[in-house]
């Protein structure tokens, strides 16, 4: 990445090729890549099988991750936005489809698997050099809210289509 743009940081409009080339700063190699995929899926299989217990219809989880696909589509590359939205279907389909687990069993999906998303970073801790990135993407409630969106299309850039941004 030679240059930022200009654009200030915004939840709107996501420069999406800005935050993957920020992502790679902390996140080029296949193992942290695949452990994060892995521990948000189970996150949100987490929240998503809350809801889905509590009103025990479809149609919630459904609804959730169509809203969530209409809200971050427009900032995505096409290939990137095909990706997500066969994770969602796939991700929903065997939310309904897999027997029922006790509420308790998702509510501590939650934080265990957030907790292995983060423990992941001590395996492996591989980093470049953040600094272009410090002044736009400013640790705080924006960059915190951009990240809980784009992380899953971020990964799944990097899993599908970054083969050349791998690192050992």
């Amino acid at each position: 990445m030679e240059a930022l743009s200009s654009q200030p940081l915004n939840l709107v409009r996501v420069e999406f090729d800005e935050l993957y080339a920020r992502h790679l700063c902390r996140h080029s190699q296949l193992g942290v890549n695949v452990f994060h995929l892995a521990a948000l899926a189970f996150v949100w299989f987490g929240v998503y099988g809350t809801l889905y217990w509590l009103t025990r219809t479809p149609w919630v989880p459904v609804v959730m991750a169509a809203a969530y696909l209409a809200v971050i589509a427009h900032n995505l590359p096409p290939r990137v936005l095909v990706a997500v939205a066969t994770f969602l279907a796939l991700f929903v389909l065997a939310l309904i489809r897999l027997p029922l687990l006790p509420i308790w069993a998702y509510l501590l999906m939650i934080p265990v698997f957030y907790q292995i998303q983060n423990w992941s970073h001590h395996v492996y801790h591989f980093e470049r050099d953040m600094t272009v990135f410090k002044a736009k993407y400013a640790k705080g409630r924006v960059l915190f809210v951009i990240l809980l969106f784009y992380e899953v299309p971020l990964l799944l850039n990097f899993l599908l289509f970054g083969r050349r941004d791998w690192t050992a």
